[in-house]
């Protein structure tokens, strides 16, 4: 078997949908998993979609996500130009229709659009034009007649009405197809340029791709492409069609659903490696069941052959977790940089935010959670004096009260505010008392913070305030307590 070769073929439309991801990723691990190459190949022939920049967002993120390319546009491996338009300007692609043309495998069309208006059915409670091979039946004398006299024409496939097409789909089998359900589909449209289903035949096969990855939706455009592959006497590469994947409620994962690409999940706090890491399980299921992957881990794991016919479900639930596994086992000077435009948004104040960036750490699952994990150390929140009862504590309201203004004296006494001293200081002030140490600690953290749950204890949150603001919140609390 000759060397692997896959390619990912993005249309610069955009930003990068998931379900591109997981193209790019898995064409990538098979390539990588075999010592084969992965290319890069841009498909811009569709020239209405085009979007400004969407070419420097797929550059980023296959660098981010760490699938690098072995050829591409900014790589020549010898069989290039990688960008279809450039190749269209060459003629690659009108050459090889004409070839078709030549061997009754395709055919000039010249019908204007009333005419195609006029064929229009409907089928699967959609529109469709299924064209009649009216133009296959024009004599090479009026063909040439018309291509002379600058008529304008697509390029159409010639596929026979009887008999059958199949083909070999690593994941869902043998599929076979009647032909009378395949049109005649163009091959070279009116402006020149080469459809999406030609071209990517075409230049599959000019570039050695060997192993075809995409989502399942093109199973049935299938047929087509191995009609082409058979026409031109080419061999037929491996195709490996990916499952749907969905949101929760089981519908195509939309732009609509806020979370559909690569570059809103960064956006909203996901660690790259824990995309990836996820975008993977997403249709394949390692033989284990293991969940944590590098993408190192995954080019020795990945085999195609136990990816699922069933659609994936995107759960975000599910993401977040992993995310949180990947944030807690990050390096702290990684997750300070990455944490520090959160803290930063919460906090004005002259505060150590790398002592409390080291507290909530291991209790976020994405990045934006720091800030109502934190906000209390700008300003305490309007709170409801219900929260100093606490049964396990045996807190009330009124042994709150009493607490802090008994509290109060030592606290305003305390010279040394670091953590270990404040802890020392004040359990034994509950010895000395009878106090458990969570019948303190309660409502001074509550008297802090105005929060039911914190990232930090009452002495570690003292710390990080200092004397003069701590004084001042117990002041407040008391206060308000009293009222």
């Amino acid at each position: 078997m000759s060397k692997v070769r896959t390619r990912f073929a993005p249309s610069p439309t955009g930003r990068m949908h998931v379900g591109n991801l997981r193209t790019a990723l898995y064409a990538y691990l098979i390539a990588k998993h075999e010592g084969g190459d992965f290319i890069l190949r841009i498909e811009d022939t569709d020239q209405e979609r085009y979007v400004e920049g969407a070419l420097d967002i797929i550059y980023h993120t296959l660098k981010e996500t760490g699938l690098v390319h072995d050829e591409g546009p900014d790589l020549d491996g010898g069989v290039g130009p990688y960008v279809q338009s450039e190749r269209q300007a060459q003629g690659i692609y009108l050459k090889y229709a004409k070839e078709l043309v030549e061997k009754g495998e395709a055919y000039y069309c010249f019908c204007g659009k009333e005419r195609l208006e006029s064929l229009k059915q409907e089928v699967a409670g959609k529109e469709i034009i299924v064209y009649d091979k009216h133009c296959l039946h024009l004599s090479k004398e009026e063909v040439e007649a018309k291509l002379a006299a600058g008529v304008p024409y697509v390029i159409r496939q010639n596929i026979p009405n009887e008999g059958t097409t199949s083909f070999e789909d690593e994941i869902y089998g043998k599929i076979e197809v009647p032909n009378s359900e395949l049109d005649d589909m163009i091959l070279i449209k009116s402006d020149g340029y080469p459809t999406y289903n030609f071209a990517n035949v075409v230049d599959d096969h000019l570039m050695g791709i060997t192993h075809v990855v995409r989502g399942n939706e093109y199973l049935s455009s299938s047929p087509k492409y191995n009609r082409l592959y058979a026409a031109f006497g080419w061999d037929v590469p491996v195709y490996v069609h990916c499952p749907l994947i969905t949101n929760e409620e089981h519908k195509k994962l939309s732009k609509r659903c806020g979370h559909s690409s690569y570059e809103d999940l960064i956006e909203q706090g996901f660690v790259t490696e824990a995309v990836v890491n996820y975008v993977a399980l997403l249709g394949w299921c390692p033989s284990d069941n293991r969940e944590i992957f590098s993408l190192e881990e995954l080019v020795e794991a990945f085999d195609y052959h136990h990816m699922n016919k069933s659609p994936a479900v995107f759960d975000m639930g599910k993401l977040r977790w992993m995310n949180g596994e990947y944030i807690k086992a990050m390096d702290f000077d990684k997750f300070y940089e990455r944490a520090l435009p959160y803290l930063k948004e919460a906090i004005h104040k002259d505060l150590d935010l790398k002592k409390i960036a080291s507290q909530v750490k291991t209790r976020i699952e994405v990045f934006p959670e720091i800030k109502e994990l934190i906000d209390f150390y700008e300003e305490v929140p309007e709170y409801d004096t219900q929260m100093y009862c606490h049964k396990k504590m045996k807190t009330t309201e009124e042994t709150s009260l009493n607490l802090l203004k008994e509290v109060l004296p030592l606290l305003e006494a305390q010279d040394d505010y670091s953590n270990d001293a404040l802890f020392e200081a004040l359990v034994a002030f509950g010895k000395e008392h009878g106090y458990k140490t969570g019948y303190i600690m309660w409502p001074i953290r509550t008297a802090l913070s105005g929060k039911q749950t914190t990232p930090a204890g009452a002495t570690e949150i003292l710390e990080i305030l200092g004397k003069e603001e701590s004084i001042k919140r117990i002041h407040a609390a008391i206060e308000k307590l009293e009222k």
